[in-house]
């Protein structure tokens, strides 16, 4: 129930935001992202409400009342941010001026989703992909979809856990996405305990095992400027380090 920051030799920088009932307290964090001058924004389940941090834990903006239970967050080549709204099914864009802690603009780009998680925005394209845990009548227990718009919030491609069986021998339940580099949409996969790449979206599903073995739980995934693949790996505890071999 807490924030931390490692160094890239994945030592404890520092961390803040101990549980608490304070409106700067963090009680229950599903998503993190770091903007492009370097604050820390938190989804935050417990009063469904999204805090911007400096890089040292200074509260600098709390926006609240907006969302029904805030999830998924991610930052845009613009230094925007979008955020998911799992209970409302929908996708939201907010313009920050983070240095003054003021939300300047908020847009909704997207509704009617099925109770999406995971967000991730391309920044070889702009394009976004969203990742929908469907529930209730007619969705498979565990299924997921994978849908991603362009920067105009069209849709160019989806791909749900049936799509995904026909062309893997194991079913895949999609736990995080992401872009890499060159614009391939990136899933990690806890039934499999694997990282797929499915392709870029104009051409779904080419479907690629890039990590088959040493995860047990993969629930987040990101890369870093410098091509390196983390994984958090919820079971085992731990953040694993790869580096990107594409030859």
């Amino acid at each position: 129930r807490r924030v931390k920051i490692f160094d890239s030799g994945g030592g404890c920088a520092h961390q803040f935001g101990e549980k608490g009932e304070a409106a700067q307290d963090v009680r229950y964090p599903l998503d993190v992202t770091v903007t492009n001058d370097c604050h820390v924004v938190v989804t935050d389940a417990g009063d469904r409400s999204i805090k911007v941090f400096d890089f040292f834990g200074q509260i600098k903006l709390v926006i609240a009342g907006q969302f029904s239970l805030p999830w998924g967050v991610e930052t845009t080549p613009q230094n925007r941010v979008v955020v998911t709204d799992a209970e409302a099914g929908s996708l939201h864009l907010l313009e920050v001026d983070f240095p003054e802690g003021v939300l300047q603009r908020t847009e909704r780009l997207q509704v009617h989703l099925c109770s999406p998680r995971g967000v991730a925005v391309s920044w070889l394209t702009g394009a976004i992909a969203v990742l929908e845990h469907p529930l209730g009548l007619g969705s498979a227990v565990g299924s997921t979809t994978v849908k991603v718009f362009s920067p105009t919030m069209q849709l160019i491609s989806q791909v749900d856990s049936f799509g995904l069986s026909l062309f893997f021998p194991s079913r895949i339940t999609a736990s995080a996405v992401t872009f890499d580099h060159q614009g391939n949409v990136i899933v990690a996969d806890t039934t499999g305990q694997a990282v797929l790449c499915l392709g870029k979206p104009e051409e779904f599903p080419v479907l690629k095992p890039i990590i088959t073995h040493g995860l047990s739980h993969p629930v987040a995934l990101t890369f870093t400027k410098e091509n390196a693949l983390l994984v958090l790996d919820s079971a085992a505890h731990s953040i694993k380090v790869y580096k990107a071999d594409w030859g």
